[in-house]
């Protein structure tokens, strides 16, 4: 059986649901209080921490006065425009008193399904952590309309963690986990403490529709579970109703544990490396080899070559002088800007591309490097 020590993570996303920070308009203050004083402890004991979080629709209802019930697609925006200010405010002074940073980012649907804004999306949470900050990430729903939404932040949560290479995503619900049935509807329903592997049982026990605030239920929970797990990512639903929810469950409390199916880190090298069709190639010279096989990033100036029609963050094949494939990885610029800096120093980049572009061609947390190449003889 798996470790369930919230502790033994490295970088864990909590996902937050609007029923649990905000309550008739009003943000819950001493829930969030709480909350935070967790995540502080658990950044203190060494691990990475982002807040995946609802409540700037709900929050802005009460900011705009708008009436309780269903609200028209101009009045959900309006309020989340209103809430969202308010809600990492919020954030900004609950983290701030334990000396802490929050930064906000907003996101819609193509930020984490177009590979370009991704890769964008993915540096800036990544600086983020270096700094120290805690990330704050809402879906964007001032512009987010349905056909560009994904209408939960549960899964949003799961494509954070995705992005974000997390080890842990913990969703915080108002149900202390997965059970066999509705356990408000079936006094019988079973509770699961740990799910091995998400099957169509599994998804048929998830029951649909939430809330009106939290727009997910159990449903899309397991959906998020498919895109964690896959990712290398364990997943964690427990309840976050009572005060200090973390440290309960970082103290050994109830949970469903969903173990992720391999590492982060193995799960991101087979996605670039069997899933993405290359659109190019990348060919080195002898300097930038040797780089790459100690683990470095690919700088332009080890580039000899450059042949293709990509854009930045596509599949590019790298290769030696010889031919010889040794790996591939996502490009960061687009194939005429490679061109340009093919052979150049880093410095040089702003002058001869126009803009401040980043210093690596290919950064090493998006290279997957050929086996044999890296440990054969050849």
């Amino acid at each position: 059986m798996m470790s369930r020590s919230l502790k033994s993570f490295n970088r864990i996303v909590v996902k937050i649901g609007s029923a649990l920070l905000v309550d008739q308009g009003e943000l819950k203050r001493a829930w969030l209080d709480a909350l935070v004083s967790d995540i502080v402890s658990l950044s203190e004991a060494g691990a990475d921490i982002l807040i995946v979080s609802s409540g700037s629709i709900a929050l802005g209802r009460g900011v705009l006065g708008l009436p309780a019930g269903p609200l028209k697609l101009e009045e959900s925006q309006a309020a989340a425009a209103a809430g969202q200010i308010a809600l990492a405010q919020a954030y900004a002074d609950a983290l701030g008193r334990h000396g802490k940073k929050a930064g906000q980012i907003l996101l819609t649907l193509g930020d984490t399904e177009e590979r370009r804004r991704y890769l964008n999306a993915r540096a800036t949470i990544g600086m983020l952590l270096k700094m120290g900050a805690v990330p704050i990430v809402n879906e964007n729903d001032s512009v987010a309309t349905s056909e560009i939404r994904y209408g939960d932040n549960d899964r949003l949560a799961a494509r954070v963690a995705t992005m974000a290479s997390a080890d842990c995503l913990v969703l915080l619900s108002d149900i202390d986990g997965l059970y066999t049935a509705p356990p408000s509807e079936d006094p019988d329903a079973v509770f699961l403490p740990e799910v091995p592997r998400i099957t169509r049982e599994i998804e048929a026990m998830a029951g649909s529709a939430g809330s009106e605030l939290s727009r997910g239920g159990m449903k899309t929970k397991i959906d998020a579970g498919k895109i964690a797990t896959a990712a290398g990512t364990t997943m964690i639903i427990t309840s976050g109703k009572e005060l200090n929810p973390l440290k309960r469950l970082a103290e050994g409390g109830r949970g469903t544990w969903f173990p992720a199916l391999g590492s982060p880190a193995s799960a991101r090298k087979a996605w670039i490396g069997g899933h993405l069709e290359p659109r190019g190639r990348i060919t080195l010279d002898e300097g930038a080899v040797q780089a790459m096989k100690s683990g470095k990033s690919l700088l332009p100036a080890g580039v000899s070559s450059v042949s293709g029609a990509f854009t930045r963050g596509d599949a590019v094949i790298v290769e030696t002088l010889q031919g010889r494939i040794i790996g591939r990885g996502l490009i960061a610029y687009d194939a005429d800007e490679a061109r340009l800096i093919a052979g150049r120093n880093s410095r040089e980049i702003e002058a001869i591309v126009g803009y401040p572009g980043r210093a690596e061609m290919i950064h090493r947390d998006d290279l997957v490097l050929d086996d044999v190449f890296l440990h054969g003889t050849g």
